[in-house]
C-alpha cells in the first residue's frame, strides 16, 4: 500500500468512522497502530478516558481540562472536525459524525449507549443571562446539563439547548431546535421541536 493511499484512507476513516470496525485485516493492522498513537496523545494532553476499540479522528478537537473530564465508552466513533468540550460522558457504541459541537458547561452532557449523532449537530449545556440593564458580555452563565438517552437518533444540524433530556429510542428530525424534553420513543421535528406523530418507537 502506497503512502499516498494510506494517507487518503486515514482521511476517509476520519470523515466516515463507521468504516473502521469492518476494515480488512491488513488495513486494520496499521489503522490500529495509528489509532493507538492518536488516542495515547490525547490521553497525555487532556483529562480523557477512552474505552476499547474506539475510533477518534485526529482532526477532532477534544478539550478536557481538569474538572471537565471526557469519558468515551467502548466501540464509540468520533469523526473529523468535531468540537467536544467536557464534561462529557459518551456511552458505548456511540457515533458522533463530522462537524458536531458539544460543550458540557459546568453540569455536563451525558449520552447513552448506541446513540447516533449526525453531522453538524450542536449541543450546549450552558446559557447566558439576558438582563436588560447588564452588558451581554457581563451576563452570568448558568448550566443545567443535557441528557441524551440510549438508542437515540439525532438528525443532521439539530440544536439542543441546555437543560434538555431526550428519552431512550427518541428520534429528532434534521434541522430541529430542541428546547424542551423529548419523551422516550417519540419522533420530534421543527423549530421549536414538536412531536411529529403519536406512536412511540419500540
Amino acid at each position: 500500500m502506497s503512502d499516498a493511499y494510506r494517507e487518503q484512507h486515514k482521511k476517509r476513516l476520519s470523515y466516515m468512522p463507521w468504516l473502521y470496525p469492518n476494515l480488512h485485516r491488513k488495513v486494520r493492522t496499521w489503522a490500529e497502530r495509528w489509532q493507538n498513537d492518536v488516542q495515547e496523545s490525547l490521553k497525555f494532553l487532556e483529562t480523557i478516558e477512552i474505552g476499547e476499540d474506539c475510533f477518534i479522528a485526529p482532526e477532532a478537537n477534544i478539550f478536557a481540562e481538569l474538572g471537565r473530564t471526557v469519558n468515551i465508552g467502548d466501540n464509540s466513533l468520533i469523526a473529523a472536525n468535531c468540537f467536544l468540550h467536557g464534561p462529557l460522558s459518551i456511552g458505548r457504541h456511540v457515533s458522533i459524525n463530522h462537524g458536531v459541537s458539544m460543550d458540557g458547561g459546568s453540569q455536563g452532557i451525558h449520552i447513552g449507549d448506541n446513540t447516533r449523532i449526525a453531522t453538524g449537530c450542536q449541543l450546549f449545556a450552558f446559557n447566558h443571562g439576558t438582563e436588560p440593564d447588564t452588558l451581554i458580555r457581563e451576563q452570568p452563565v448558568s448550566s443545567k446539563g443535557i441528557r441524551i438517552g440510549s438508542d437515540v437518533w439525532i438528525g443532521a444540524n439539530v440544536c439542543i439547548a441546555d437543560g434538555v433530556s431526550v428519552g431512550d429510542k427518541a428520534v429528532i428530525g434534521m434541522g430541529s431546535v430542541v428546547t424542551r424534553d423529548v419523551a422516550p420513543g417519540i419522533t420530534v421535528g421543527g423549530n421549536p421541536a414538536k412531536p411529529l406523530h403519536s406512536s412511540a418507537r419500540t
